[in-house]
């Protein structure tokens, strides 16, 4: 099996070499020239360009930042000419599993099935770490049948394979989890910020609501507080992780569905609000854990 894979990241760099060391043959492709190198380094062949990584490939895997920056990979430009579509053979499977619109998911999937290409949509969660190790989870939105297809190719990054639904199911099951997700790393932070504030042991705080009905993912895995947790960003100055900035875009496709079919998500849009003016006052780049500071006693 040829396994295109464009986009090589902090995610998608760890995915390909994942790929790589389970055999397959690949050819990735990233517009910065380090993530390139990189890869090169680990021994993935590098392709020249988008366009000729995916010839001959029988599967495109792609992890990229935005819905637009999907879009503008795969349709080409405003008139639809000029995409990778364009180049990936008929009977291929696409594979994305970037965290974007689910509209955007299911506009690229039908533009490919009028290709006779076949395609997915796989966010992923479970972090740099998940992907460094192969445990991530996909939620994947597409026929059942594609997703057998590529089951082989998703069980050498992830741990855990869920099928959603149809096209852009993913991507919506994707902004729930991360809406969720933001919003108990703010809770979590507010109540160690108050416990520290009262003389209260962060280590000790955090374990006694792990093991009680406050327990959650960021206690767990991921504490916000630095000191807490060794391998976590708070203890390494919020570095690398998954950054502030993207926790913002996904709250951000959170509220924007959630006015597309009229849900109330008053935390998410509170949560949404909070990450912006986080990031705002200059921690975009930072750990999305981070967003402690704002609430954490100050002196």
């Amino acid at each position: 099996m040829k396994i295109a894979f464009i986009g090589l990241g902090n995610m998608g760099g760890p995915m390909a070499i994942n790929l790589h060391k389970a055999g397959f043959g690949l050819a990735a492709f990233d517009l910065s020239k380090d993530a390139c190198q990189k890869l090169q380094a680990e021994g993935v062949a590098i392709a020249e360009s988008a366009t000729a990584s995916v010839a001959g490939a029988d599967v495109v895997i792609s992890m990229l930042p935005a819905s637009q920056h999907v879009e503008a990979l795969y349709l080409g430009g405003g008139d639809g000419k000029g995409g990778l579509l364009e180049s990936i053979r008929a009977g291929a499977l696409v594979i994305d599993c970037s965290t974007i619109a689910a509209a955007t998911s299911r506009k690229v999937a039908e533009a490919a099935a009028r290709r006779g290409i076949a395609m997915i949509d796989a966010p992923v969660s479970g972090g740099t770490g998940g992907a460094i190790a192969g445990t991530l989870t996909f939620m994947v939105g597409g026929e059942a049948t594609d997703l057998e297809r590529a089951r082989p190719v998703l069980e050498k990054m992830g741990a855990n394979i869920f099928h959603a639904g149809g096209a852009g199911a993913g991507q919506t099951a994707k902004i729930c989890n991360n809406m969720l997700l933001g919003i108990l790393m703010i809770g979590t932070s507010e109540a160690l910020a108050l416990g520290v504030a009262n003389g209260l042991d962060p280590k000790v705080l955090s374990e006694i609501m792990r093991r009680s009905s406050g327990g959650n993912w960021a206690l767990e895995k991921y504490n916000p507080m630095p000191g807490v947790m060794e391998a976590a960003p708070a203890s390494k100055n919020y570095a690398g992780g998954f950054g502030t900035d993207l926790m913002l875009k996904d709250l951000g496709l959170a509220q924007e569905n959630a006015m597309s079919v009229r849900a109330a998500t008053p935390l998410g849009g509170m949560a949404r609000n909070l990450y912006a003016a986080h990031s705002l006052a200059g921690n975009g780049s930072l750990d999305f854990s981070s967003v402690i500071k704002m609430v954490q006693k100050k002196g």
